[in-house]
């Protein structure tokens, strides 16, 4: 139709001279019938570059609004509920030479049963229930449950953390495993090995948690990460008190770097300060006749920790080791009360006791789903000082003893969300003789993102 009418102009054109001459009114007629018709093709045709265009506006639109809604910064996003959840399952084979009822680290006030190596046999062990969200665009939370073998259910980590990224300062607030040392924050599925170093369990319980605020900051300087940090809070457990009144407080610091492509470290130096009262635990007197003993005052503790890390050139999917160590002080002071026994109606007086402990371990990853390790552990009963109304023999924990411990490992992690490993201890933490102890342990999660183990 185009191409007809473009012939049919053309002839006109070409007949318009001699036409001209005879009727000049009819070919201007015929001039304003075609720009007509040519105005309406272009009004037309704007027309619809118009809607294009509006389309185009409108699936841009559309684009921008999805990717706002991914990234969590649409409104409805920022006030729903839309939380990541996991659950970290585990359990053990194990045998223990020696009966692990009753089991105490020699020489040190006991810290809780869950120090203890497990149960013989097969296991279910703990398991972990989390959920994490975003509370808007400034603020990060988290809720831990614990789910014991034995139907019980408690609350590890409940707290809300400001979103920070690079230097700046940082807050933490509820409850929430202190920053303290190397190992403390890990959750139970990153350890390197079954359970915690020997001076964990005799100056913390496992791990030290509290109900208070945790304020950081960091800072970058010279291709360094430098961290200070301090809480305040209620200590939940070893070394505080449940059920504890009293503050306790941490300051630590710690400082990293890379040399090279291959190599990465870090180094750190902590300090918490609790004042327990009333932080009960049991033992025997003389005879053997059972009694209840508490301990209230100051427990201070040190802690120096370091960690060097190597992976060719900075990939540790196929080659890593990893060194690291920690040393343990604590010093305390305060009053000893026996019940009981040969304590009677109880007996009350000076107690002062500096102790220490360290732990140095090593473990190599030789293909990429297998590791090995190595650890040993070592604490010191150090200086006891007791007052004179309270008889040594009524309290035979508390005699010197130098608690050790030697362990291997072996594990395949097939991916980053499943574990098995082998494990076996040379444990020396109690008079009577070691205790070889052998175990098997699988750790699975299940959803929620999770980094590689290392």
């Amino acid at each position: 139709m185009k191409r007809l009418t473009m012939v049919s102009g053309l002839l006109v054109m070409l007949g318009m001279p001699a036409y001209a001459e005879e009727n000049p009114e009819a070919i201007r007629d015929e001039i304003r019938r075609m720009k007509a018709a040519f105005e309406s093709r272009i009004g037309a045709l704007e027309a619809r570059l118009a809607q294009t265009e509006a389309a185009a506006r409108q699936a841009d639109a559309k684009t921008e609004q999805a990717a706002r809604s991914a990234a969590g910064n649409t409104p409805d996003r920022a006030d729903g509920f839309d939380p990541e959840i996991s659950l970290v399952l585990s359990g053990t084979a194990t045998y223990l030479q020696r009966n692990p009822e009753h089991y105490r680290i020699a020489g040190f006030i006991p810290s809780g049963d869950e120090v203890a190596p497990g149960p013989r046999n097969f296991s279910l062990g703990e398991s972990m229930l989390n959920f994490d969200a975003d509370v808007g665009r400034n603020f990060h939370g988290k809720l831990s449950l614990s789910l014991a073998p034995d139907h019980g259910v408690s609350l590890e980590n409940a707290y809300i953390q400001s979103r920070h990224s690079g230097d700046g300062m940082g807050y933490t607030a509820g409850r929430f495993f202190s920053g303290i040392g190397y190992m403390n924050q890990q959750c139970l599925d990153d350890w390197d090995f079954v359970d915690t170093a020997l001076p964990y369990k005799a100056f913390l319980g496992n791990q030290y948690k509290l109900d208070g605020v945790q304020a950081e900051l960091r800072m970058s300087p010279e291709n360094l990460s430098v961290e200070w940090g301090a809480e305040l809070g209620r200590g939940l457990g070893f070394p505080a008190a449940e059920g504890n009144d009293g503050i306790a407080g941490a300051l630590y610091a710690h400082v990293g770097g890379r040399a090279g492509m291959s190599h990465a470290w870090r180094a750190g130096l902590s300090y918490l300060g609790a004042d327990p009262k009333a932080r009960g635990y049991e033992d025997t007197d003389a005879l053997d006749v059972p009694t209840r003993n508490s301990f209230s005052g100051k427990s201070r503790l040190w802690i120096a920790d370091f960690v060097w890390k190597w992976a060719p050139d900075g990939n540790p999917d196929v080659n890593a080791f990893k060194f690291q160590g920690e040393y343990f002080h604590r010093s305390e002071t305060g009053i000893l009360s026996c019940a009981g026994g040969n304590c009677a109606a109880g007996v009350s007086d000076r107690y002062q006791a500096a102790q220490s402990g360290w732990y140095l371990q090593g473990v190599y990853r030789f293909m990429p789903a297998w590791r090995a390790g190595w650890r040993h552990d070592r604490l010191n009963s150090g200086s006891l000082r007791l007052g004179t109304a309270l008889d040594p023999a009524d309290l035979p924990v508390l005699r010197p003893y130098t608690p050790s411990r030697n362990t291997v490992m072996v594990d395949y992690s097939p991916d980053a969300s499943s574990r098995i490993r082998l494990q076996f201890a040379r444990d020396e933490s109690r008079p009577g003789g070691a205790d070889k102890q052998l175990t098997l342990q699988y750790i699975v999660r299940l959803g929620g993102g999770h980094d590689a183990h290392e």
